[in-house]
């Protein structure tokens, strides 16, 4: 017991110094509060509404794809050092996993998880008519950089080329 000693009383001082330095800035710190000490600070910029109470439930399953995404690059990694060592064995481990990582991430892409964004409305055939007309091409629509001097080439979409 004797050679514990030395780890007890270390760790009796670290608890009684933690304990006094609570105290202590309790008992000798001003205590003033006010409503900008107690607004969010983030960046200097002024909050203009509240936060939301609560994450969507897409942001931490995109987390956690993050998350496996780098637990798959991990067990790749050790694969393709040692792929001999590890055979088929370890060949088939990694394509189950890989299989089912990226089935994850295609529910996920499909549930629309990944957009963040605005909802985007789809907009009325009719009212992109008018933008749309025959007499457009690529050719009269996309300029061609780098092309001064050189042969025309048909890209699709040209009709004088064609």
């Amino acid at each position: 017991m004797a050679q514990y000693l030395p780890i007890v009383v270390l760790m009796a001082l670290a608890i009684l110094f933690g304990a006094l330095s609570f105290t202590a800035s309790r008992l000798l710190a001003p205590n003033r509060p006010s409503a900008a000490k107690e607004a969010p600070y983030e960046c200097g910029i002024v909050p203009t509404r509240e936060p939301p109470e609560r994450f969507p439930v897409s942001f931490y399953i995109v987390a956690m794809l993050f998350i496996m995404f780098d637990i798959e690059i991990i067990f790749v990694y050790p694969y393709a050092v040692s792929r001999d060592t590890l055979g088929y064995y370890g060949f088939w481990a990694i394509l189950a996993f890989s299989a089912v990582f990226f089935l994850t991430f295609v529910y996920e892409v499909a549930r629309g998880g990944l957009d963040w964004g605005p909802l985007q409305r789809s907009r009325a055939f009719v009212a992109e008519a008018a933008i749309v007309s025959p007499e457009r091409t690529l050719a009269s629509t996309v300029r061609r950089v780098g092309t001064d001097g050189r042969s025309p080439v048909a890209m699709p979409g040209d009709e004088e080329a064609a």
